[in-house]
């Protein structure tokens, strides 16, 4: 069977690969693995290894293939809690830690194209499920397919009516959550009246936000909030290109901040109110400096080596270390779990913080963005402008580039690394790291990443300097390699 799971579960194209076929054996798979002796970790043996959450975004039929899921899961004994409506990802991963479950099962496909949609599996910590554990059902899959042996299925009404499915809505937990970790009152209190544009984008954070600020004063409108499961024709990702919406919102005078969420809620975009977009790095970057210098916290730092290099000026500056893992939140989430992090992320805008589930999650750093404001009484565009003059310079550009044919990326990064340049411009290589691709370091913390897909033609591109002419001999450099790949 061609269905694989990569870092963040299993995407495909509706109606292609992804069918209500193929979904039932998948979750046949994932029942399987879940109700296997090992499947919980020692430290969360008190959770129900028959208990199961469901959840979904606003995708064309993400609701029937959920209640699909819920069907097969409670087919095999398990018990499932399904959402009423769709939810953000991190809220149903948080629903796993509240309600003691096993894991969960979100019908996503995050960011990705309208005609995409996908599955998420959640361990038991609130995060995405380890490399073991998809791998685990995978067998599973594989092994059932050999057997021809199809999923357990029960009727949807009847495991309704006898409580095997239980219809929930996971807003209240996850918000007083998110309320014992923001000082929503700071926002509240704020004496300009904050006034926040909430950009879904259609997908599943819609509501959320205003939700969760409903009494504090703060005016909230909410652009693209309707249900649309073609997205207006877009990608539900947070980057400038699909942010028109948000920035004639604001042009109009009508938002001190823009607070953008993808397509299930788990990545964050912010537009100042100048309709200037500010990307991951920056965010990450800001509420690091509060949380440390303002909320004294103490820790370790986990970026993913995509990520800006800010991170270690701030990280030299107070003293603290900083850990960089490949591309994947399921790496910052493995080190958030056994390590005391500040703040872990990645430059495609999943971030969480201290005190949170291991989970990206674009509201809670969406709110907590709203109380540095409210402490500071200082506009998003200075806010960013201070932390570039004590930080910065910085530039930052990725591409992607289609190759005329695959590469196998041990072999391309391996030969990468064998004729790896001394200098790349004027710019003298220092160091260079191979732990996902091949990253060139060099003086004053300009750096380029090259990164081929393990699935596709393609060849990512990251480069990050102290001034545009570094960055574009960085890109031209990686660019003649994808040329002659």
């Amino acid at each position: 069977m061609s269905i694989q799971f990569g870092t963040d579960g299993w995407r495909a194209v509706i109606g292609d690969t992804f069918t209500f076929g193929n979904l039932r054996l998948v979750s046949q798979a994932i029942a399987d693995a879940v109700t296997s002796p090992d499947w919980l970790d020692e430290e969360h043996q008190n959770h129900d290894p028959n208990l199961m959450v469901v959840g979904y975004d606003t995708r064309f039929l993400s609701d029937r293939f959920a209640r699909e899921v819920a069907r097969v899961l409670a087919g095999n004994g398990i018990k499932v809690y399904l959402a009423h409506a769709d939810a953000p990802t991190p809220a149903i991963s948080y629903s796993v830690k509240h309600l003691k479950a096993a894991g969960a099962v979100m019908i996503t496909a995050s960011h990705n194209a309208p005609r995409y949609n996908g599955v998420k599996i959640k361990a038991a910590y609130g995060g995405s499920a380890q490399p073991s554990q998809c791998r685990r059902v995978e067998v599973c899959l594989n092994d059932n397919e050999t057997r021809a042996r199809g999923p357990n299925l029960v009727d949807f009404d009847q495991a309704v009516s006898n409580g095997t499915i239980t219809r929930f809505n996971p807003f209240q937990p996850y918000a007083e959550h998110l309320q014992n970790i923001i000082d929503i009152e700071r926002i509240a209190n704020h004496p300009n009246r904050l006034h926040v544009i909430s950009d879904a984008m259609y997908g599943s954070g819609r509501s959320y936000l205003k939700s969760i600020l409903s009494g504090t004063g703060i005016e909230i409108m909410e652009i693209r909030s309707e249900m649309n499961p073609g997205f207006g024709g877009i990608h539900p990702e947070p980057i400038m290109k699909y942010l028109g919406a948000t920035a004639s919102a604001i042009a109009n005078g009508k938002g001190d901040i823009g607070i953008i969420t993808d397509g299930d809620a788990d990545r964050i975009g912010i537009m100042d109110n100048h309709g200037q977009f500010i990307d991951p790095h920056r965010i990450m970057a800001l509420c690091l400096k509060y949380l440390v210098e303002h909320k004294g916290l103490e820790g370790t730092i986990v970026k993913t080596l995509s990520t800006t290099h800010m991170l270690n000026r701030q990280a030299s500056l107070y003293n603290l270390q900083v850990k960089e893992t490949p591309v994947g939140f399921n790496h910052i989430s493995n080190l958030m779990r056994s390590e005391n992090v500040i703040i872990g992320g990645e430059e495609s805008g999943g971030i969480s913080i201290n005190g949170h589930i291991p989970e990206g999650d674009g509201i809670l750093i969406g709110l907590l963005i709203l109380e540095l404001m409210a402490e500071f009484m200082t506009p998003i565009h200075e806010l960013v402008s201070d932390l570039l003059n004590n930080f910065g310079p910085v530039e930052y550009i990725r591409d992607d580039l289609r190759l005329s044919h695959p590469v196998e990326k041990n072999d391309l990064v391996s030969h990468l690394q064998k004729h790896a340049p001394n200098k790349i411009g004027h710019l003298q290589v220092n160091n260079v790291q191979t732990n996902d691709g091949i990253k060139y370091l060099m003086e004053n913390d300009n750096w380029l990443l090259i990164r081929p897909s393990g699935t596709e033609p393609v060849l990512r591109i990251y480069a990050e300097g102290r001034s545009k002419e570094n960055v574009k001999a960085l890109m031209e450099y990686g660019r003649k390699i994808a040329e002659n790949t």
